[in-house]
């Protein structure tokens, strides 16, 4: 089983720039997007002609803004939006899908901005995220969370780690929450397969010829409770599938 996530900023900008063909190239059994900056009477017909996959969607109340959606070929038990925390659901993050095997977050995280001033909000993000999926784990459950983290989390992580310790996305405060994710059993599942390897990224601006210079972020994850552990094969990072300035991450399970 492929599961895939992809912060395709802004879906109606992807589909021109070559999503249908990676989708075909990626051929996914669940696809988690985010960012696709749209509302529901807005999604494109390509998605709806899409009748391998279902789609389900969260939206933000603002238009343009945020949003998240899950395609899947396998028909969730429940799908839900949200956290059931107003201030954060009005900005459409989070979509819970519950399969036989698992429970899956696809999350598109608050950025803090480069002025710091959603730091506050995005960690408050974190915190009462990481509640939320303990408390399913603690039930038994095996629970995936994917997505857009905003955060970069060792030096390893992203090309100049001495120039942006002040910058949003690399704060010494904005770390320690990705710490203590894995304090509490959560697998970087990248790191997993490849605890040392550099120059991996996620996210490349679109200033500087970034992309093409490798001058980049590792800032989408797929974390995993340990009860998936026995169950994951493999994690990747795909930098050749362009139409975004993320690239698309994933990793295969087997039940």
């Amino acid at each position: 089983m492929k599961l895939i996530s992809w912060n395709v900023n802004g879906l109606r900008a992807v589909l021109r720039n070559g999503f249908l063909q990676a989708l075909e190239q990626m051929a996914p059994d669940i696809l988690c997007l985010q960012e696709i900056k749209l509302q529901e009477e807005q999604i494109p017909q390509e998605i709806k002609d899409l009748n391998e996959y279902r789609s389900h969607w969260h939206f933000a109340r603002k238009k343009g803004y945020s949003g998240v959606a899950t395609l899947t070929r396998l028909q969730p038990k429940t799908v839900r939006q949200g956290l059931g925390i107003e201030k954060f659901d009005a900005e459409g993050r989070v979509l819970v899908t519950e399969f036989e095997p698992f429970v899956l977050f696809n999350i598109y995280f608050p950025n803090g901005q480069r002025d710091h001033g959603r730091v506050a909000y995005k960690l408050e993000f974190y915190a009462e995220l990481l509640k939320i999926v303990n408390a399913l784990r603690d039930q038994g459950k095996r629970v995936i969370i994917t997505g857009d983290f905003n955060t970069a989390h060792r030096e390893i992580d992203l090309k100049n780690p001495k120039s942006n310790q002040n910058t949003s996305g690399f704060l010494p405060e904005e770390r320690a929450w990705i710490d203590r994710y894995l304090q509490n059993g959560w697998i970087d599942t990248f790191r997993h397969f490849h605890p040392d390897l550099a120059d991996q990224y996620t996210w490349w601006s679109y200033r500087f010829n970034a992309r093409k210079r490798n001058i980049g972020w590792r800032i989408d994850y797929f974390m995993v409770s340990e009860n998936v552990l026995p169950h994951l094969r493999d994690a990747f990072i795909l930098p050749a599938i362009h139409g975004s300035d993320h690239c698309p991450v994933g990793i295969e399970l087997k039940f």
